[in-house]
């Protein structure tokens, strides 16, 4: 049975009939401030509980919803990729129209496009990129979505430590409840560190991340740029030769944002911009 299209004023088709329910392809960005994460609660609003609550009024049931990777309480994402299935097929374009109308104001759909039957936002992704921006100065504008580090932050430090990320290691004590974790091995493809007005930003590409691993990295990287540790205390961590507490030095969900997914055959990373720009100060 055919999904009626919508019509125009002139009864012209706007958008394709489909004949039978898809898997969509859904990428959203949203601001995570007021969201208890990602991932959908019991007695917590979250970005996935809206975007279920949204698509079920345009396209009724869903069936299932699932997002690359979750985002802890206050993060945000510029390209959070999920699928979702829904027992009525509608046309990309009147979903991504119809759930946009409905979702509040931090929650946007940028893009919706059917993906093959058996399709998986996680399972199908190849590497996600993270991004987090440290700020130089207080700002009145800017504040949801950076970490003000007051300290004087020396650049050369911090990438002196980061350059210590990339490969494979373990991250154990740089995960929130590493029991429950069925391995803490993380290959890290990448790490970029760059300076942008009065941000600086820290980018982490790698196939998957633990629980507050990246919050905790950029959190001991901070601590490097102010000299409060050396470079030499990462890799003591990594390699489980300190009794140091990362967990102690955990960044705030501010300054994360969840860049974008990546997968086979889409193209390489462009180099790291501001998610919300600050200029520097004007004396």
């Amino acid at each position: 049975m055919k999904t009626p299209g919508r019509r125009d004023a002139r009864g012209a088709a706007r958008f394709p009939t489909i004949s039978r329910p898809p898997c969509y392809r859904l990428t959203i960005e949203y601001d995570g401030t007021r969201y208890h994460g990602w991932q959908e609660q019991k007695n917590a609003r979250t970005v996935a509980g809206e975007v279920r609550a949204a698509a079920e009024k345009v396209a009724g049931r869903v069936t299932d919803l699932g997002g690359s990777g979750r985002t802890d309480r206050g993060v945000h994402a510029l390209a959070q990729v999920a699928h979702l299935r829904t027992e009525k097929g509608v046309p990309p374009p009147r979903l991504k129209e119809g759930m946009n109308d409905l979702l509040p104001p931090d929650i946007n759909l940028l893009s919706v496009d059917t993906a093959p039957a058996r399709w998986h936002a996680r399972h199908d992704a190849a590497a996600r990129a993270y991004l987090y921006q440290f700020s130089r100065r207080r700002t009145a504008f800017a504040r949801k979505f950076v970490w003000w580090v007051q300290a004087p932050l020396d650049t050369a430090l911090m990438r002196a430590a980061a350059a210590q990320l990339p490969g494979r290691h373990d991250f154990k004590r740089f995960c929130e409840a590493p029991a429950s974790q069925k391995s803490t091995i993380v290959v890290v493809e990448g790490v970029e560190l760059v300076e942008a007005g009065d941000l600086i930003l820290l980018r982490l590409t790698a196939s998957h991340f633990l629980w507050k691993m990246v919050r905790r990295l950029a959190g001991a990287l901070a601590k490097v740029g102010t000299g409060e540790r050396k470079a030499g205390d990462i890799r003591a961590l990594l390699e489980g030769k300190s009794d140091l507490n990362p967990a102690e030095w955990t960044a705030p969900p501010s300054g994360l944002f969840l860049e974008r997914v990546l997968y086979p055959g889409d193209a390489p990373l462009a180099p790291p911009v501001p998610a919300v720009p600050i200029a520097a100060a004007r004396g």
